[in-house]
């Protein structure tokens, strides 16, 4: 049974929600706000998360923030902030989808059962196909049409992380500590260079499929069209 971590101060919209989600068949944890989240989060082990960006104690993208320091569970924002900069906010942040209220608790279930289809999905294939762009894990290569990209092995371990964690933004820090591991010494400009490496070695990858963006104050992102 699927693990939802449900973040919602509003009693009607979390009891409603849950019921839903659990005649679903999913095991629902609420929490209020009044916990921390995080802590809840770590030693109950969700498969997905929805989370409120509005909560009384707390502020959700910080909240977005730390889970994404710890793993990429895939994370739902539901909130009444729906203009269009909290929602690109929240996306470069590293959530995977965003529901703006009121809404219909079908379409809550939903989406979360399209992520989480779209999660386990990669997290399990052998190979992932972006457009013209095919990352095979288990061989350890990427082809770029029917051309072999010549990657050294960190490129190809920077890619293969961004290309299980696609439209996710992750920080240098983040980065060093996924892809070179926590006991690198070396700083974080170490990242910049081996992304500037692997735009190089994609640069004939079709802009309208994807590219890996900078997002300023942020960090990167293979962002998937």
């Amino acid at each position: 049974m699927k693990r939802i971590y449900l973040i919602e101060d509003e009693m009607p919209i979390a009891r409603l929600v849950q019921a839903y989600l659990e005649r679903a068949g999913y095991e629902v944890n609420w929490n209020d706000g009044n916990e921390d989240p995080l802590r809840i989060f770590l030693s109950w082990k969700p498969d997905l998360v929805l989370l409120d960006l509005m909560l009384p104690n707390h502020d959700g993208l910080t909240i977005l923030d730390q889970i994404r320091q710890y793993n990429s569970c895939p994370v739902i924002i539901i909130t009444a902030r729906g203009t269009v900069p909290d929602k690109l906010q929240g996306l470069a942040q590293g959530a995977d989808d965003y529901i703006a209220k009121p809404f219909d608790p079908e379409e809550v279930i939903a989406r979360v059962q399209a992520v989480l289809r779209r999660s386990s999905y990669l997290a399990e294939s052998d190979t992932i196909r972006l457009g013209a762009l095919s990352i095979d894990f288990s061989a350890q290569n990427a082809l770029l049409g029917k051309e072999p990209l010549s990657l050294i092995p960190r490129d190809w371990q920077l890619l293969a992380f961004l290309a299980r964690h696609p439209n996710q933004c992750f920080s240098r820090d983040q980065l060093l500590d996924q892809v070179w591991g926590m006991d690198f010494e070396g700083g974080d400009r170490s990242v910049d260079t081996a992304v500037k490496r692997l735009r190089k070695s994609l640069q004939h990858w079709p802009s309208s499929e994807g590219e890996i963006s900078t997002i300023r104050g942020m960090g990167y992102s293979l962002r998937v069209y």
